[in-house]
């Protein structure tokens, strides 16, 4: 039988890849929240601290960076054979692969098998890729209840609100804020609850103790999948996703195929490396894993494209894949620090979003995300799997200008002053003409030394910035006098 794997793109409308707001005016709303942007310093800086001291505990850190690079191409070089390696292994051992091209057919699997259950209600386990595909809100359509049981999450799902971090989904709330969220949305709940991080946890555990021992589904989704014995893995603080993958009778784990690895020589690296650069931790408090379907519980597993493919497609945007979803390049981003992940429109915020997110839904969709850095090379540095995000950064804007410039029958002004600069830069008689020529811009800022003003095209610059005053003598002229 062969296996048709994806649609092109992420279909559109469907989850949570697609923006209602483009990032700039997304962005420009959120610099002007002062409580996000305190929140979002603080708790960024102390994870960035601690990653930092637990890093530099390891003497072959960049050995081991090396090694995950490594395997996650070799996965992205041969996914096809990796991927029926693991469909044989988990029906070999009792459990049932589904395959979904997109978040539709996803949604669909899932819902037609918590019917078949018999449950009007499951638990879930945190799962990026059930928020990408949008599967709570599929649920609700067909008359099913999904309970978080992620602490972040179930903050994040009494709030009616959306994740703003990929590790931390309630970053941008305080602990004020989330004690307001628990005595509002949480019936049993004492109304003198404080804010002390201890009584939060107790009231989220006692919300979820019933839920846990009723639930007759849970969903999960897969840090990892080891293709040799089908054997999934959750990596986890709380044990809540213990909870979830023993109890229920059905369980249904929902993974993106890039998440597949070859053998568990291959989980070896990468329990060293998430952890670290994720929650600081030289080891997660709670491992999980399972393989295929175990005594009195029936398994399902849902292979998920949903554009993965189509960027497997692209060379020099494919290394995206190989993202183990950690955040440690939303820690170190001066540009997250100060808008927060709501801004990007995409259930992956930060970085790995601005490269991830358009290409799995096509960068005309996300134009602007790939412009959402400084391009400081901060995120490349703390990526655990090597990701080149800077390099793929300026790959996707030179394909966002490409399509716009197919879009429109005129260049725009941005466009013909690249031209230009194009044209003078390719000949050292022209460029050295217009070096001379901008020695005229220094009577612009001759009182501050800054040029405040610049007539279009360039006052779009300075609308939002200063240039400066050109020199007094050009390098050039510099080095020909010495």
């Amino acid at each position: 039988m062969t296996v048709f794997l994806g649609l092109p793109t992420a279909s559109p409308g469907v989850g949570n890849l697609h923006a209602a707001t483009p990032f700039p005016t997304a962005a420009a709303e959120a610099l002007r929240d002062d409580q996000l942007r305190r929140n979002l310093s603080h708790a960024t800086r102390t994870i960035r601290g601690r990653r930092l001291q637990t890093v530099a505990e390891l003497d072959d850190w960049e050995q081991l960076r090396a090694a995950g690079a490594a395997i996650k191409d070799d996965v992205l070089d041969h996914l096809d054979r990796y991927l029926l390696q693991l469909e044989r292994a988990v029906t070999a051992r009792g459990g049932t692969v589904h395959w979904a091209r997109d978040a539709a057919e996803a949604n669909a699997i899932v819902v037609d098998l918590v019917r078949q259950a018999g449950a009007t209600e499951v638990v879930k386990v945190k799962s990026m890729v059930t928020a990408e595909i949008g599967l709570n809100e599929a649920l609700a359509q067909g008359g099913i209840g999904a309970v978080e049981t992620d602490l972040a999450e179930l903050i994040v799902q009494l709030g009616r609100d959306h994740p703003s971090h990929i590790l931390v989904p309630a970053i941008h709330r305080n602990r004020r804020e989330i004690r307001d969220i628990f005595r509002r949305e949480m019936a049993e709940v004492d109304p003198a609850l404080g804010d002390e991080p201890a009584e939060l946890v107790e009231a989220a555990r006692a919300h979820l103790r019933q839920r846990f021992l009723t639930a007759r589904v849970a969903v999960s989704g897969a840090n990892f999948a080891i293709a040799e014995t089908g054997t999934l893995a959750v990596v986890e603080s709380e044990g809540n996703g213990r909870m979830c993958l023993t109890l229920p009778r059905t369980l249904i784990t929902v993974m993106g195929i890039e998440k597949v690895l070859p053998s568990w020589r291959d989980l070896e690296v990468f329990l060293q490396l998430l952890p670290r650069s994720s929650t600081a931790e030289r080891m997660n408090p709670y491992t999980s894993m399972w393989t295929g379907a175990v005594e009195g519980q029936e398994f399902h597993l849902v292979l998920l494209d949903n554009g993965r493919t189509a960027t497997l497609a692209d060379p020099a945007g494919r290394a995206a894949l190989r993202c183990i979803r950690c955040s440690a390049c939303l820690n170190v981003c001066p540009v997250y620090e100060r808008t927060g992940g709501h801004a990007y429109g995409s259930v992956y915020p930060g970085p790995i979003g601005a490269v991830l997110t358009p290409q799995l839904t096509g960068v005309a969709d996300h134009p602007h995300l790939p412009f959402a850095s400084t391009l400081c090379g901060a995120c490349f540095d703390a990526c655990p799997v090597a990701i080149d995000i800077p390099r793929m950064l300026v790959h996707l804007r030179a394909k966002a200008v490409a399509a716009g410039a197919r879009q429109r029958r005129l260049p725009t002004s941005e466009a013909a002053a690249m031209s230009v600069l194009g044209w003078l830069m390719s000949s050292p008689g022209r460029w050295s003409a217009a070096l001379r020529a901008l020695w005229l811009g220094r009577v612009l800022g001759r009182r501050t030394g800054w040029i405040r003003r610049l007539p279009p095209p360039m006052s779009a610059w300075t609308r939002s910035r200063d240039a400066p005053r050109p020199p007094r003598r050009p390098f050039r002229a510099r080095g020909r006098r010495r």
